[in-house]
């Protein structure tokens, strides 16, 4: 892997808090801004993943339903209200 250099300006009490906080994590102020940008582009890296799974997701539910695949609005609601009558009695039972 070939290595560059990256300059730039930053306040000189900035600068020193810095290399102090790095110095006494027994690192050097370029170990930590290359490990700061590798975590910062993995991040990215999974938001943007992230982003992409979710419009597939959505994709996928709007073609399920423009097909006319739709699940009706009180079935779901039955379903669910059932899921709440047996939580309920479960905390009820934990509880006595």
């Amino acid at each position: 892997m070939s290595e560059a250099t990256f300059t730039f300006r930053v306040d000189e009490a900035l600068k020193a808090e810095f290399s102090n906080a790095a110095r006494n994590r027994d690192r050097n102020a370029a170990q930590l801004l290359r490990d700061f940008m590798r975590d910062f582009v993995r991040q990215q890296q999974e938001a943007s993943e992230h982003d992409a799974w979710f419009r597939r997701q959505v994709q996928i539910g709007l073609d399920s339903a423009n097909v006319g695949q739709l699940i009706p609005a009180d079935e779901v609601e039955a379903k669910f209200a059932a899921k709440r009558t047996a939580t309920r009695r479960r905390l009820e039972a934990a509880a006595e």
